[in-house]
């Protein structure tokens, strides 16, 4: 049987990011992309209201719940997570880290792991701030306040009205996201019991904050080697040929060492 690879995507997208790269793999593997909470097919997240915090366990409840019918029971994996899925990615690696064959990270967001004072968690603290100062009538700004920082300035604007009605229909969902990535409690120290081999990719042009964060990452896993390609946050759908070129090889080789 083929080696099983799980696929997280970003916030704000869905497991079509990854159609691309799902099929230069699936000769060789069996790719289990899913949709995280609140986007593509998946349901929002139940019970929000007063008083409900979201977090990343339980998107990582989610994705086991959704994947449990494509893996043998106990059957380890490859893993894959880009940006908010990256983060995942890492809770999930964590909490079964037995099972986890390899680990592949597109600029992870887990800013959790960093001190507080640190720069790069001080920048998107900033970034989450501005978005929540938004009132629910204000979803347009707090949407081009997320996707011109994590693009550039005007992306928002520049997008047809189509695809921006889309965006701001998805902030509600980015929101939580952040709360669920600020909230958690990990440290870097916590990577140490990480052993598998780890990629952890980054883009030569993404804000300082994630750039930061990816070498962070790349320090304290023990196994972990650090490439930065072209483009930025979003390389994995912009840059996906010489992303996806990097993360095939990455996993031929990882099954290699796994034999």
């Amino acid at each position: 049987m083929k080696p099983a690879v799980v696929l997280l995507h970003s916030s704000m997208s869905s497991k079509a990011q990854w159609a691309d790269l799902v099929s230069q793999l699936e000769d060789s593997f069996r790719c289990i992309a899913v949709d995280l909470l609140g986007y593509g097919a998946s349901p929002f997240p139940a019970d929000v209201g007063d008083g409900y915090v979201h977090t990343l366990a339980h998107e990582v409840d989610a994705v086991n719940a959704a994947i449990a019918s494509r893996l043998e029971p106990g059957e380890a994996f490859h893993l894959i997570g880009h940006s908010y899925g990256g983060a995942s990615a890492l809770h999930m690696a964590r909490r079964m880290p037995g099972r986890v064959l390899s680990l592949t990270l597109f600029e992870p967001v887990a800013f959790h792991l960093l001190p507080a004072r640190h720069p790069a968690r001080a920048e998107i603290v900033d970034v989450v701030g501005r978005i929540n100062a938004c009132a629910a009538h204000q979803d347009r700004d707090a949407t081009r306040i997320f996707i011109d920082y994590w693009n550039r300035a005007g992306a928002f604007d520049a997008a047809p009205p189509a695809a921006q009605n889309k965006m701001v229909g998805m902030i509600a969902k980015v929101r939580l996201d952040f709360q669920a990535l600020l909230g958690e409690a990990a440290t870097l120290d916590d990577l140490s019991a990480l052993t598998m081999p780890a990629l952890v990719m980054s883009g030569a042009h993404s804000p300082a904050s994630t750039r930061l964060l990816a070498e962070a990452l790349a320090a304290a896993l023990p196994e972990a080697t650090a490439v930065q390609t072209r483009g930025g946050h979003m390389g994995p759908i912009t840059h996906g040929a010489v992303v996806n070129s990097a993360i095939v090889n990455f996993l031929a080789d990882a099954e290699v060492t796994a034999d």
